[in-house]
């Protein structure tokens, strides 16, 4: 299944060959054009028949969170940074895997026995967090491990309960795969599937694709925040669980064209697709770039509502996920029939 290889690839911020190897068997034969920038952003093109026909890009970027090694100690024990917003209170305990041999270890720290009250009270903070690979001394580990290796969440894309999965990375992987899936459809438009790089670390890899392309819109996709979990406030849910994607109206990086965000309400409605507005203005995604890229390109945000993101397992309703596909491709059929709205 695309969305499993998608997920159990590997791909933080700056390492996302695995995942861009990946869109590149997907796509290279389906799609007219296909290139890749000095970046490592994915540019995959299929062309309307129709020349005169709209051109939009459809975004999502192809990073995750991560850990970086920057240290070894005298006993073998590895130190490290994070890449990206980790909570250090999801990493204890972890299983990961470093580097390109996949090197098995455990992020460790002191057991609770030892710690004193102050420290039991408080969240362990990463410096104070370590990942044992089963070495006694730093010679052992230096030489299966080297400063900058890339560390990820050993973690498996699983299907469970009623009608959820679990896998690392669903940010934004949800969106790489949809993007991928569409392209595989006879469109009635120009759609530029877009795959960016370094998203994570603030949306570095947009800057440079965003100046690239010119379309008549992008669409920016994302696994977004789902917090309907017990003893939440309501206000400060963002998304709920199984309700179906998340159209934003604003965030910390753009304020969206608010015709268009209405005819995607509008589109939703008209095809019975459960939707729901992202209701917070925190957080901010590739848009945030392109739609102050070039003279300005007008931009929507659509997310999969996604349960723990940003750890090593994330959450994701599959209805969420195919109601997502299915609005963007009555989208994309409403743009060919009548074009793009404007004020």
């Amino acid at each position: 299944m695309l969305l499993k290889k998608l997920t159990e690839s590997f791909g933080a911020s700056g390492d996302e060959g695995e995942v861009r190897k990946i869109i590149k068997e997907e796509l290279n034969d389906v799609v007219d054009e296909y290139r890749v920038d000095i970046m490592g952003n994915v540019f995959a093109t299929k062309k309307s028949k129709n020349k005169n026909a709209p051109h939009v890009i459809i975004c999502a970027h192809m990073d995750e969170v991560g850990l970086m090694v920057k240290g070894i100690d005298s006993d073998g024990y590895i130190k490290f940074a994070s890449i990206g917003g980790i909570d250090p209170r999801v990493l204890v305990s972890k299983a990961i895997y470093i580097g390109k041999d996949k090197i098995s270890g455990i992020i460790g720290s002191k057991a609770i026995h030892l710690q004193t009250a102050d420290e039991s009270s408080k969240a362990i903070p990463m410096d104070k967090l370590y990942i044992d690979i089963g070495c006694t001394n730093k010679k052992e580990t230096e030489k299966l491990v080297s400063l900058g290796d890339y560390i990820y969440f050993d973690s498996k894309y699983v299907e469970f309960g009623s009608n959820s999965i679990k896998a690392k990375a669903l940010d934004d992987r949800v969106g790489c795969a949809i993007i991928i899936e569409l392209l595989k459809l006879e469109l009635p438009i120009t759609v530029t599937g877009v795959f960016t790089v370094q998203e994570e670390v603030g949306l570095r890899g947009a800057a440079v694709a965003a100046n690239q392309v010119d379309s008549d819109l992008a669409i920016i996709l994302e696994g977004t925040l789902c917090a309907d979990i017990y003893d939440e406030d309501p206000h400060l849910e963002v998304t709920n669980f199984g309700a179906g994607p998340a159209i934003s109206i604003m965030d910390r990086t753009s304020i969206y064209n608010r015709t268009l965000v209405d005819s995607l309400v509008d589109t939703a409605k008209e095809n019975n697709i459960p939707w729901q507005y992202r209701r917070s203005g925190s957080g901010g995604n590739d848009a945030g770039r392109f739609h102050v890229a070039k003279s300005g390109t007008p931009s929507l945000s659509v997310a999969v509502p996604c349960r723990y993101i940003h750890s090593a397992v994330s959450v994701m309703n599959r209805d969420d996920f195919i109601n997502t596909k299915k609005l963007i491709l009555k989208y994309i059929e409403k743009i060919g029939e009548g074009g793009i709205p404007n004020d």
